[in-house]
């Protein structure tokens, strides 16, 4: 039975081709349609305006941020750069303008340690002090760390979260935003591990 049905579907498709391949009109008309078909498709395609890029800002020189400086760099100065802080880390990410600039749905993280909020899917766990995250349980830690890598795979390092008090690292113009952090980064890594430690002992 589907062999049938099968077979009188090629005998109809063949008996459509040969009417058009025997008729000079119908193929003339054929090619009328595809031609007209190509350029409906063609012009279309074209005359979609295309949205002129934004030129690419030079890197940011790597240097250590507060709170107040990182506040500075929300997308909404002149240069138009975006600076978000997860896990003491700071990265640039302007190119993500539609997610972190105004409008963005992540347009809170802007200029701001987005650790807490990235731990606890919020926007508005957001925190003006400096915080530390030692109230955070292992789960949202790990959390923390996963948006970390993230970040680091998809936009520039430019330098570490000060806590209060801590002083700048130095850092060369051969030094380029590398996404290995320094010495001092992975020391606050350690120190965090060893507080969550204390915590789960307690």
């Amino acid at each position: 039975m589907m062999a049938e049905k099968a077979l009188g579907v090629v005998t109809l498709i063949a008996k459509f081709a040969l009417d058009i391949v025997s008729s000079p009109l119908n193929l003339a008309l054929v090619v009328v349609c595809g031609v007209l078909l190509y350029k409906i498709l063609y012009l279309k395609r074209e005359s979609i305006p295309k949205k002129p890029r934004e030129p690419d800002l030079p890197k940011l020189k790597k240097h250590d941020f507060t709170l107040d400086q990182m506040r500075e760099f929300d997308g909404r100065s002149a240069s138009g750069r975006i600076l978000v802080a997860v896990n003491g880390k700071v990265f640039d990410v302007t190119r993500g303008k539609k997610f972190y600039g105004q409008g963005g749905p992540y347009a809170a993280f802007a200029g701001r340690d987005a650790s807490r909020g990235l731990a606890t899917f919020s926007v508005e766990a957001i925190q003006d002090d400096y915080d530390d995250l030692s109230d955070l349980n292992t789960m949202q830690m790990d959390s923390v760390r996963e948006w970390e890598m993230q970040f680091k795979e998809k936009y520039d390092y430019v330098g570490r979260l000060l806590k209060p008090g801590e002083e700048s690292n130095d850092y060369s113009d051969d030094d380029d935003c590398s996404q290995n952090g320094t010495k001092a980064d992975d020391e606050t890594r350690k120190e965090n591990e060893e507080n969550k430690s204390e915590k789960l002992n307690d």
